[in-house]
């Protein structure tokens, strides 16, 4: 069964590294925008101009944008924080299963 398992995983790591690898390489000139700018572009193409009647936080603390790594820092930070609370919630549920079949 370790085996098994141990196969399982390694096709299943393969898979993720071709599913994040495979679009740089077939979509050469693509350009990879974010939401907000594709959003703005598209209400620009709507209604002509567009000015935006928010600025962020941080942008206006700093009189200009944020660099782009430490765009991706506070990202990576806020999915961190994510995928942590997750994590603990999913181990409360199973934990909890576990005692109560103890209980029984």
């Amino acid at each position: 069964m370790a085996k098994k398992n141990k196969k399982l995983i390694l096709g299943l790591l393969i898979v993720a590294v071709l599913i994040a690898f495979i679009p740089l390489f077939a979509l050469k000139d693509a350009e990879f925008g974010g939401s907000d700018d594709a959003g703005s572009v598209m209400v620009e193409e709507i209604h002509g101009e567009y000015e935006p009647w928010f600025t962020p936080v941080l942008e206006t603390a700093l009189d200009g944008e944020l660099p782009g790594e430490v765009e991706s820092m506070l990202f990576c930070v806020q999915t961190g924080i994510g995928v942590g609370i997750i994590a603990f919630v999913m181990g409360r549920f199973v934990e909890r299963k576990k005692w109560m079949k103890d209980e029984e």
